[in-house]
Order: C-alpha cells, then sequence, then structure tokens
C-alpha cells in the first residue's frame, strides 16, 4: 500500500461492478464523481438515488464520500469514496436555495458554467466573457458559507479569475491542463492558474486526450514533465489530479456533455467533425489501474517522495478537509 493517499478529483466513467473493482484493484481512495452536466434539480436526484443503489450492492468496493475523514475510512476498511460533483449549475435552476439542499445531498463541487454562458458566470467557448454575473457572485457566497467548492474547469478566463479573487473560499479547476503546454480551448493560461493558486485553489490535471499534448499519443514523460515544470511555477502544494475519466462510456454520452439540450445542432467542442466520439485514452493511463504509471513518471522528474504524494492525493486530502465544512465549522 502506497503511504499516502490517492485521490481522482474528477471521472465520469460508465459505472460498473468492473470499475468498481478495478478503484480497488488501483488503490484509489477517493474519487470525485460528475453526477450532472445538464441535469436539473429532481434529475439530479435521481442521479443521487440511482449511487445509492450502487452503495447498497457494492458496500464492499465503495462508500459514499462526505467529509475528508471518510477518506481514511475508506482506506481503512478497503473501500472507495465516492464524492459528487455537478459539471453546471443546472442543478439548482434559478434558485439559490438548492445550493444548501444540493450540499446536504452530498454535492461537494460545482462548477459556475459548463462552456457556455449560464446564470452564474461565462463558459470558455463563449466569445466575450463577462465574468461573474450578479447572480454568480450571491451563489459563490453562498456556495462558500454552505461548503460547496466552485469548480472552474469549463469556465472563460475573466470569470476563473473573477471568481478566485471574489470567493471567499479556495477555489479549483478539477481537472485542466497549462494552455501553454498543450492550447486546447478548454486548458489554462498562466494568468488564470496564477489567480486560483495564488488564492490558495487547486489544479486537478486532466490525461482527457483533447487536453494533452499530442493527444492519444501523448507521452508518459512529456505529461509528468508538464506537472514538474508546473509545480515549480506554482507550487506543488497546489496540484493534484482530475484525470477526466469517462471508461466505457458510448459515443452518445459525448454529445449529452456538449449538446445537452440547448441546441437542435450537433457540438463537437474540443473534438474534430470527423470525430465526435471519445478519443483513445493514452496507452500509459487506460483505467484506474494505472496510477502508478504516473506516480513513476513523476519519480523520474526527480520529484521528490513528499511532493509526489501530495499531487497524486495529499493536497486534494488537505483541500476536502478545509473546504467542506460550513463556514467556521469543522468536521471529522
Amino acid at each position: 500500500m502506497r503511504s499516502g493517499f490517492l485521490i481522482d478529483c474528477l471521472q465520469y466513467a460508465n459505472w460498473s461492478e468492473k470499475i468498481f473493482c478495478q478503484l480497488r484493484e488501483g488503490g484509489v481512495d477517493a474519487i470525485h464523481v460528475t453526477i450532472a452536466y445538464h441535469e436539473n434539480f429532481r434529475e439530479t436526484v435521481l442521479n443521487f438515488e440511482q449511487w445509492n443503489r450502487w452503495f447498497e450492492q457494492y458496500p464492499d468496493l465503495i462508500m459514499k464520500g462526505l467529509w475528508a475523514s471518510d477518506i481514511e475510512r475508506a482506506r481503512e476498511t478497503g473501500r472507495t469514496a465516492v464524492f459528487f460533483g455537478f459539471q453546471n449549475p443546472s442543478p439548482i435552476e434559478d434558485d439559490i436555495g438548492l445550493v444548501e439542499i444540493v450540499h446536504t445531498l452530498g454535492a461537494r463541487f460545482m462548477q459556475l458554467t459548463y462552456n457556455n454562458q449560464s446564470l452564474l458566470a461565462t463558459g470558455c467557448y463563449e466569445s466575450e466573457d463577462t465574468g461573474l454575473t450578479r447572480m454568480g457572485k450571491q451563489v459563490v457566497k453562498e456556495m462558500n458559507r454552505v461548503g460547496l467548492v466552485v469548480d472552474m474547469s469549463h469556465s472563460a478566463d475573466r470569470s476563473t479569475i473573477e471568481a478566485a479573487e471574489f470567493s471567499e473560499r479556495p477555489i479549483a479547476i478539477t481537472h485542466a491542463n497549462p494552455h501553454d503546454w498543450s492550447p486546447a480551448l478548454r486548458n489554462k493560461r498562466d494568468k488564470v492558474i496564477r489567480a486560483v493558486t495564488e488564492h490558495g485553489g487547486m489544479l486537478g490535471f486532466s490525461v482527457y486526450p483533447h487536453h494533452l499534448k499530442d493527444k492519444s499519443a501523448c507521452t508518459l514523460t512529456s505529461f509528468c514533465e508538464m506537472i514538474a515544470r508546473t509545480a515549480d511555477t506554482y507550487g506543488v502544494e497546489h496540484l493534484g489530479i482530475g484525470t477526466d475519466l469517462c471508461q466505457d462510456q458510448p459515443d452518445s454520452i459525448v454529445e449529452w456533455m456538449r449538446v445537452g439540450r440547448w441546441t437542435k445542432q450537433i457540438d463537437y467542442g474540443e473534438g474534430s467533425a470527423s470525430a465526435p466520439g471519445f478519443p483513445d485514452m493514452p496507452d500509459w493511463f487506460k483505467d484506474n489501474r494505472d496510477f502508478g504509471n504516473i506516480e513513476a513518471g513523476l519519480r523520474a522528474t526527480g520529484m521528490n517522495e513528499t511532493e509526489i504524494a501530495g499531487i497524486m492525493g495529499g493536497n486534494w486530502h488537505r483541500f476536502f478537509a478545509e473546504n467542506f465544512t460550513p463556514m467556521g465549522a469543522s468536521h471529522g
């Protein structure tokens, strides 16, 4: 067993007993899973219900995660703690009162946008970024109060910087990479990463091929050297892993992610018109059993064991402990 925690701060797999077993084979202590892209509140409740059934069906493999202390409990009992998040604010609809409700149900992360303009902020695919909206500022305050982390993974530059500066608690970019390494539209520029990390926030590195240099052909060496450079620039304590693993998902799910119900046309997003489905994963990361490759790759860059342990999960564990509880409260 590795000495530190292993935490992946973003997955959207097609969940099954096979994947739950792979989580255990890979020694994954905790994962943050997406349970809403475009769902409204009621539809999101149904997704919570589905997870409750899985917790009942596979109690020896997975357990619900609410607090950082649940990661220790999962590790001690040989299970993976599952934390929930939304990639869009659609579950709160236009009702700020639902922020506390979704936190009570178990949500711990919420993106203010998913690619497009939302009621709260601007997504990274819009041509004009107007920053946080009036409602956005009020919702961020409420998220701070209850312990729901502001996630800006799919948000535009100005909106992300404003969120980092306006939020009273650190925010996160759970799954993205530096834009100067791979200039994907959704990867983050220096000024954005700097704003997030200087305010105590976290960046989770993604292995989703559209976010990688050379896409599916990205090498482990290139990926890990990028992490090492990012650590030198912004501080290793602000970095973790957020793979964006979409294992076993049919290509129709890509359409739901990108299109939802906001358009009648196909939006190819980060893919190309000739390949609208999921790209092939790099050969060094196919599923949850491959985290050891990243760990070994980081070691090969010359990073020390403490730094590697932080990136592989220790930094997320600390962030969870500090940011999931209501303001002024503590929990185990």
